[in-house]
């Protein structure tokens, strides 16, 4: 098993609607305003519209759960699931929901990468997993993403 890199995804993000506490944990959705992806095989942009329906846990570990529509550069158009994992120390935390620069080797940001299309020139990523480690910033998200093959 090897990781092969698939792109670089930079997901503009709103501000978080904070919904409250549930018996799951503290329930927030941030919605996706554009972005872009880059690499040798992917490229295009990120649409509008998606969200990450994420859950704080009292531990302060974020439970990601993202649905992303990307339209890659020559027309074809990809669904993207991302799932994973944020947690650090909780001054580290803190700092990243105060919307401060904060380097991404001072927490554990990973997720899952799931695609879906019916475009022939992109069904390989139908049978495609990947993994990708992600930053936060203020009004972003950046991630690596890369094939396990």
């Amino acid at each position: 098993m090897n990781l092969e890199s698939l792109a670089t995804f930079d997901v503009r993000l709103e501000p978080v609607l904070d919904l409250g506490d549930s018996h799951w944990g503290r329930r927030r959705v941030i919605n996706i305003s554009g972005g872009t992806f880059e690499g040798a095989r992917l490229a295009g942009v990120i649409l509008p519209g998606g969200a990450d329906w994420q859950v704080l846990h009292p531990d302060g570990t974020a439970s990601i759960d993202a649905r992303h529509t990307l339209r890659t550069h020559d027309g074809a158009y990809l669904y993207l699931t991302t799932s994973g994992v944020r947690h650090g120390p909780s001054e580290v935390l803190q700092r990243l929901a105060a919307g401060e620069e904060v380097d991404p080797a001072e927490y554990y940001f990973r997720l899952f990468c799931r695609f879906e299309t019916g475009d022939d020139r992109y069904r390989w990523l139908n049978r495609t997993l990947a993994v990708a480690s992600g930053a936060r910033t203020a009004g972003a998200v950046r991630y690596a993403a890369f094939t396990i093959t």
